[in-house]
């Protein structure tokens, strides 16, 4: 495929997740003005589930498993542009489906939430949890492999064969990766992982959604009016984490390009990666356990007290500013020229 073709692909699967996205809105605002003007307290509601939405889309779960698989399907040569869409999808879906519950059924809904919580919290934070423990693990993997490929390159050897094939997850890391990860060789398969990601109904941002839409659905509002709070807190959500996707996508994308790049960013990402998964996925399973300990001691309660919310927002700010880093000091430090090595130098 030439330069022209690869624009215009890129184009065009920018152009259809952004419509997507801009169609999630549309439905959640017309929903919206359709009983505003016989329900006026709506509009207040509409706009706070909206932010409930945006900021949902940065808890650090979120942030961490949409990063990790771009890195892995970029890795096997796949187009991962879509990957924070559908996950954002997948997890709207569960969260659309028990706001419309809650408002349609609210009295049986509101005394059901505790058993609801306790059985969706477990399995939707041991999922979000384990699946990022074995990103973690993987992205610490490869780590130590570009580390061994950097050392041999500094010498002069030919190690572009052996980068590619590093890179591109073959052999040993192949081996290791569990179901859940193989299955996820499309942007669409994170549907099911996000699903799965929204079973966990313990998130302030979930909680307070479903709490809305309880107070929407007894107080009379027709299904359009109940049906715009979960679009409006799914729209706000997938914007931020298509957004996220896609700049992942370009960031690995220009470091994709030659060993020298590789090399250099993803020792800098890489390493990032791995300790934001290992370190999340860690406090959910530990929170998960925590919560059955019965325990009054005080590292338990401060790991069941331990608010990841605002991790998600540390965690934007750190993978942006490795991609910046990576690509001044490049530039700078002409990084590339200096460890380019003449042909007739390189031993293989």
């Amino acid at each position: 495929m030439n330069v022209g073709a690869k624009t215009l692909q890129k184009k065009g699967s920018w152009l259809g997740y952004g419509t997507a996205v801009a169609a999630l809105h549309a439905a959640g605002i017309a929903s919206l003005a359709a009983v505003v003007p016989a329900h006026p307290t709506l509009l207040g509601l509409g706009l706070l589930a909206y932010t409930l939405g945006v900021r949902h889309a940065f808890d650090a779960d979120h942030i961490a498993a949409i990063d990790n698989t771009v890195r892995k399907l970029l890795q096997q040569g796949r187009n991962p542009r879509g990957v924070g869409f559908f996950f954002s999808v997948g997890h709207s879906t569960v969260v659309c489906l028990m706001a419309v519950a809650t408002a349609l059924a609210a009295g049986w809904a509101i005394r059901a939430m505790p058993s609801l919580q306790a059985v969706g919290g477990v399995i939707g934070t041991a999922v979000s949890g384990g699946f990022l423990l074995v990103l973690g693990v993987v992205n610490l993997m490869i780590l130590i492999q570009i580390l061994q490929v950097f050392f041999r390159m500094r010498k002069g050897v030919n190690e572009e064969g052996r980068l590619e094939e590093l890179l591109h997850a073959r052999g040993l890391i192949a081996r290791l990766v569990t179901p859940l990860l193989r299955f996820v060789g499309r942007s669409w398969h994170v549907y099911p992982i996000g699903f799965l990601f929204g079973l966990g109904f313990d998130t302030a941002s979930e909680v307070s959604l479903m709490a809305l839409s309880a107070g929407a659905g007894q107080s009379g509002l027709p299904v359009v009016g109940v049906l715009a709070l979960p679009l409006l807190f799914a729209a706000g959500m997938s914007l931020f984490d298509t957004a996220d996707g896609i700049f992942m996508s370009e960031a690995y994308s220009w470091a994709f390009r030659n060993p020298v790049r590789k090399i250099y960013y993803n020792l800098t990402v890489t390493g990032l990666a791995a300790a934001a998964a290992l370190l999340i996925g860690s406090v959910e399973l530990v929170q998960v356990v925590a919560s059955h300990l019965r325990t009054t001691s005080g590292f338990w309660t401060r790991i069941q007290e331990l608010d990841l919310g605002s991790v998600g927002y540390v965690l934007v700010v750190l993978f942006g500013l490795a991609w910046a880093l990576s690509y001044g000091a490049w530039k700078v430090f002409r990084i590339e020229e200096r460890w380019a090595l003449p042909q007739d130098k390189v031993r293989d």
